[in-house]
């Protein structure tokens, strides 16, 4: 009897090791793609920039009836979806710049409630069930709404005909069991549940090993882009989360996402800044991108409204002619990711020879080259690229305040 038993166990040992060798090598996997999907979104990125930047001036400069105005309009939607699908990519592969803070999750999801209904058609029911005393946590308010409207948007989808999505929270508190038993083996400790739950058609089991991976879509070719949950993933594993989905076929799927508790207090949305009417302005900016045809457009925006340009390609060239220059500097703009010392390091040298300029970073993703792995220090400016001429002049005047002599 003892041999059999002792077979059992051998026979267990090994079916654990085998799983657990199936969960490093798609963990693995995950993390290449998500180096690959980072990568190509950051070049691409450039050259959009390039594309939007370019057409957008062009239609500042021809009529409402120039031949030519339609053509343009066309080629900056096309590229302005191009830029989309490359911010996703860039969720995936954690390289969002984000800007956290501590938020209740039952009032954020609270405030998008009337939204989400939007989203879903009349004969599917939207119902939100949120635990009272819910943790805080700390995450970008901004993605929890992407996370929800990637998830809601898949569970309408799910379902054929009527039928309900359910929005849960609830504390939760994971133990070193439940990190043994489930991929990416979570650090035991508290958490806020946010789950998403639909009454659709379900996933095959064969299929959810994949439903991460970027362009991985069961939908008909047209009906998704494949970069959904992919979003999703990357932005629950940029926050220290974990994501796990439950699904049997022809009951429904559930999705949830556990984010680390945080223990400090949630604050209300600051109040946002006046908008800006005034784009032109006559201070003095050093420009720093070692793209060179992103470094001429953003120039030339900036020059055609009346701001003098200090341009340079690489940081050491940008600290030389901050140093040189006899003139006040009052802004810098800077790329983030740059050979030798990135956007971060930069700003930091010239603080101690400028003190008192101010900043703003620009970049299609961060790399951790920002403090804090990819997140945006507090009160420091950020320009996602690519970026159309409007976007830049606004940000720009923002930050520098009133024009001399004009208004805001």
């Amino acid at each position: 009897m003892d041999a059999v038993w002792n077979a059992v166990e051998r026979l267990q040992e090994r079916e654990e090791k085998d799983r657990l060798a199936e969960q490093l090598a798609q963990a693995q996997k995950m993390e290449s793609v998500g180096m690959l999907a980072g990568g190509v979104a950051h070049d691409f990125n450039n050259m959009l920039g390039v594309i939007i930047g370019h057409a957008d001036l062009a239609l500042g400069m021809v009529g409402e009836d120039h031949p030519a105005r339609l053509s343009l309009e066309e080629i900056l939607k096309a590229a302005e979806r191009s830029a989309d699908l490359t911010r996703k990519l860039l969720a995936f592969a954690r390289k969002q710049t984000i800007a956290p803070r501590v938020v209740d999750l039952n009032s954020l999801v609270g405030e998008m409630e009337s939204m989400l209904r939007r989203l879903i058609r009349e004969e599917i029911r939207l119902q939100w069930v949120p635990q009272p005393d819910l943790w805080p946590v700390w995450i970008d308010p901004t993605q929890v709404e992407q996370i929800l409207v990637n998830l809601v948007v898949n569970a309408r989808d799910a379902i054929a005909g009527t039928g309900t999505i359910t929005i849960e929270t609830a504390n939760a508190t994971l133990d070193e069991g439940y990190s043994r038993s489930h991929v990416g083996h979570p650090v035991p400790g508290e958490y806020v549940l946010l789950s998403v739950s639909d009454t659709g058609e379900g996933i095959p089991q064969e299929v959810i090993p994949h439903i991460f991976e970027p362009f991985f879509s069961t939908k008909p070719k047209g009906k998704g882009t494949g970069l959904g949950l992919s979003t999703v993933y990357g932005i629950v594993k940029q926050n220290k989360g974990h994501i796990y989905v439950y699904s049997e076929r022809g009951v429904g799927t559930t999705f949830k996402i556990y984010l680390p508790r945080s223990y400090g207090e949630a604050k209300e949305e600051p109040v946002r800044a006046p908008v800006v009417r005034s784009i032109s302005g006559t201070e003095t900016i050093l420009l720093v991108e070692d793209e060179e045809s992103i470094l001429r457009l953003a120039a030339g925006i900036l020059e055609q409204q009346g701001y003098r340009v200090l341009a340079a390609s690489t940081p050491d060239e940008a600290v030389e002619i901050a140093s040189a220059h006899e003139g006040q500097i009052h802004l810098l703009i800077t790329d983030v990711v740059m050979p030798g010392m990135n956007g971060q390091q930069l700003r930091e040298r010239l603080e101690a020879v400028r003190p008192g300029i101010k900043t703003i970073f620009m970049s299609g993703y961060t790399a951790n080259a920002i403090a804090h792995a990819g997140v945006l220090d507090e009160g420091v400016r950020f320009i996602q690229k690519p970026f159309a001429a409007g976007t830049l002049l606004s940000v720009v005047r923002a930050v520098l305040g009133h024009p001399p002599g004009g208004s805001a």
